[in-house]
């Protein structure tokens, strides 16, 4: 079955920088897109990245534009994000996330938790 699983949450200083991994598993990793998404205490699930399923072409949230870096190891199934220059407004549980080029998603990982505070 579809596994995603996130790893590398933590309480980081402002900023600081953070390297989230996604381990996937059950399914042909290089034939999806992947995506990045959070949720803030007491808001909604915001997407923050994504890539395609060559590793070609990523895109990112304005909120993170600049700051966060999306790369995908398609030999090892594994996703990432490099989060620099973290904000206290960047606390959330970060997700990833199966999807295609639509912002479809369809499987999820379990969350890490991401704290950005002094």
């Amino acid at each position: 079955q579809v596994q995603l699983v996130e790893s590398g949450g933590g309480l980081v200083q402002p900023g600081g920088s953070l390297r989230l991994s996604c381990a996937a598993s059950g399914f042909t990793f290089t034939n999806y897109w992947m995506y990045w998404v959070r949720q803030a205490p007491g808001k909604g699930r915001e997407w923050v990245s994504r890539i395609s399923a060559a590793g070609i072409t990523t895109s990112y949230a304005d909120s993170v534009k600049g700051r966060f870096t999306i790369s995908r190891d398609n030999a090892k199934n594994t996703l990432y994000l490099q989060m620099d220059s973290l904000k206290s407004e960047d606390t959330a549980v970060y997700y990833c996330a199966r999807g295609n080029s639509r912002f479809e998603y369809d499987y999820w990982g379990q969350g890490t938790q991401v704290t950005v505070s002094s």
